[in-house]
């Protein structure tokens, strides 16, 4: 395997493991109980499984996701992507990180945070991420040679330290919801953390880096598998092991009871209790140079491809020129004010869009996966996308669907749509 696609993926790694992906591990392993063996392995499948086949589906056409649905209609792809990326871009992950960093890396030593910390945090984090972004051509050896290392060495031994001072046996009991469907509640779990719509974000990335690194006449399609192995396979393994921590670490009445009165993350509070567990006082340190890596690597590269992408796509806007460098601080100067004002407000807003945007990334996705096995009509996908779009928007209006109490209400109408269009488009030809 060529050194560069090692880093490459590496650097993947880097991109997908944020703050959420931190917490849900541990509250799945302390939630499963006595099933977490099957609840994981569920998470694993489509939360892993899903974003490598995403970046697979990707690297098979010419331009990557941009070209493909641009042959379902030029404007879809548009709409679809502008969507994608402002979304979890500036207006959502890119701020949400920025304060997650803060909370988990500064607050824990104040004793009365204020808008004044957050600010000088925040200039600190975002002029880093800044200077990381800037330069895209560099971004393989900055995060993929120098930071994924140190956040794996921080991880690994917060993991490490943590097997050797917790029991053998699990320390809770499944709740009720994981009673005897744990493996589907933790495929659940793992679809719904959305990170299937960053590996469209970051397959351009991706595909630009095995250009580079690698070189022009390398197979985007084996080269980008492989690094995704790479990503996907050291976050399979960090998944399981952040979920054990959560099944075998012991939480009293009074503490759990703490939780809720605080309303409170219980995979933060696992996290940071197995860092003290771990390190003593210095556990607050180590967890806050875990948080503050993880979610600047994901600043940096939802930065990095949405820039890249409106660059491309809208160089010029009202007859201003617009640089790769001007999007890096437009999208850097957005994320930086929406971390210190309005968070709440923009997540509120931020969470509908997401949730209409998944199912239609979701049916994306599926028909051009179909599409490499076996050509599909371009009507039968517009058909296809046409009925699940109208569906994510009836269900986040409040419409009861069947499968909506599993996110899954689009499917259905993905298929119906995928036959009427095969069937009409066959009529048509006759």
């Amino acid at each position: 395997m060529n050194k560069n696609t090692l880093v490459i993926g590496f650097m993947l790694f880097a991109f997908f493991f944020g703050s959420g992906n931190l917490i849900f591990p541990p509250k799945l392993g302390f939630e499963s109980g006595q099933f977490f063996i099957s609840a994981i392995l569920g998470f694993i499948l489509t939360g892993v499984g899903l974003p490598l086949v995403g970046l697979m589906i990707g690297s098979k056409y010419d331009g990557g996701y941009q070209s493909a649905l641009a042959k379902i209609h030029p404007w879809f792809s548009i709409a679809l992507l502008s969507a994608i990326y402002l979304t979890i871009a500036p207006l959502f992950v890119i701020p949400r990180t920025g304060a997650v960093a803060y909370e988990m890396a500064v607050v824990p030593f104040l004793d009365t945070p204020n808008w004044a910390s957050l600010l000088i945090f925040t200039v600190i984090y975002y002029a880093i991420s800044l200077w990381l972004s800037i330069n895209p051509s560099k971004l393989v050896d900055r995060i993929g040679s120098v930071l994924t290392p140190v956040l794996l060495v921080t991880v690994l031994s917060l993991i490490v330290m943590s097997f050797a001072k917790l029991g053998g046996n699990p320390a809770s009991t499944a709740t009720d919801g994981y009673q005897g469907e744990a493996f589907f509640v933790g495929f659940l779990e793992g679809y719904n953390t959305m990170d299937m719509i960053a590996s469209v974000a970051f397959s351009v990335i991706v595909m630009n880096a095995i250009s580079q690194k690698v070189g022009k006449e390398a197979n985007l399609f084996a080269e980008t598998t492989k690094a995704g192995l790479i990503a996907t396979s050291a976050l399979a393994l960090i998944y399981l092991s952040l979920g054990w921590i959560g099944n075998h670490l012991s939480l009293s009445a009074d503490e759990l009871t703490q939780v809720a009165d605080k309303g409170q993350n219980i995979g933060t509070f696992i996290l940071n209790k197995s860092a003290v567990l771990g390190f003593g006082s210095a556990g607050g340190v180590v967890l806050g140079l875990i948080a503050s890596l993880a979610c600047l690597t994901t600043t940096v590269g939802l930065t990095v491809s949405a820039s890249e992408y409106f660059h491309e796509t809208f160089p010029k806007i009202g007859g201003v020129n617009l640089s790769y460098k001007a999007y890096v601080i437009i999208f850097t100067f957005i994320g930086f004010v929406l971390a210190n004002q309005g968070l709440g407000a923009v997540i509120s807003k931020s969470i509908p869009v997401l949730l209409v945007l998944y199912p239609i990334t979701m049916t994306a996705m599926i028909l051009l996966g179909l599409n490499i096995i076996r050509p599909l009509p371009v009507f039968a996908k517009r058909v296809s996308l046409g009925l699940v779009t109208v569906v994510s928007v009836l269900s986040v209006a409040g419409v009861n669907l069947p499968l909506k109490e599993y996110s899954m209400e689009w499917l259905p109408f993905a298929i119906i749509g995928l036959i009427v269009g095969l069937i009409f488009d066959k009529v048509i030809k006759k």
